[in-house]
């Protein structure tokens, strides 16, 4: 995909600020001390970014405002109740994909985020977002893999049961209906 394909019209810009700005306003628990006036300035001067929401909304990822940090930087993670549904039934990786005798998923939880500009939540970031809410009570979301797990052929993925956030194990070619992957992005 080019960086022209990566640009949203007019249109879909002001489109993907309306939706942010009303989700903004109505989960201000998760950012009480921001305002939405310099979160949309900043997204207005990264259109590069402001795609990559779009993409996080268009596969069902929820993005809202998370994190605010001193350098100026607005982090939005995925805050779908469920693991977005636009991006289910993906294997882990590349590699994991082509190691599949039969059956291969459409797609990898690590080529989409990268060919959506975002970062796949660590198991530490996805602790955070369930500060939030409670999130993936049905579903189950991959997080970045340890390489000493991935060099064995295994992949990590979290859930929130029981009121708690349960971290596992599966191989990094399985793929299920109900699991996908959440992202962030830093604005």
């Amino acid at each position: 995909m080019t960086n022209n394909e990566k640009q949203l019209s007019s249109e879909q810009s002001e489109e993907i600020i309306t939706v942010l700005r009303e989700r903004f306003e109505k989960n201000i628990n998760r950012h009480p001390e921001l305002e939405w006036s310099k979160v949309e300035a900043k997204l207005k001067t990264n259109p590069e970014k402001l795609w990559s929401l779009h993409e996080m909304e268009r596969t069902g990822g929820e993005p809202d405002v998370i994190d605010y940090d001193t350098e100026d930087v607005y982090t939005f993670y995925d805050c779908s109740v469920e693991s977005p549904k636009g991006r289910r039934s993906v294997c882990y990786d590349r590699e994991a994909l082509e190691s599949r005798k039969k059956h291969k998923p459409e797609n990898t939880v690590i080529d989409m985020a990268t060919d959506m500009g975002i970062d796949l939540l660590t198991e530490e970031q996805y602790r955070y977002l369930q500060e939030f809410g409670s999130f993936d009570n049905k579903t189950s979301s991959w997080v970045q893999t340890p390489d000493p797990i991935r060099k064995r052929g295994g992949a990590i993925f979290c859930d929130r049961r029981y009121d708690t956030v349960f971290v596992y194990h599966n191989g990094a070619d399985s793929y299920y209906s109900s699991r996908g992957f959440r992202g962030l992005l830093k604005v």
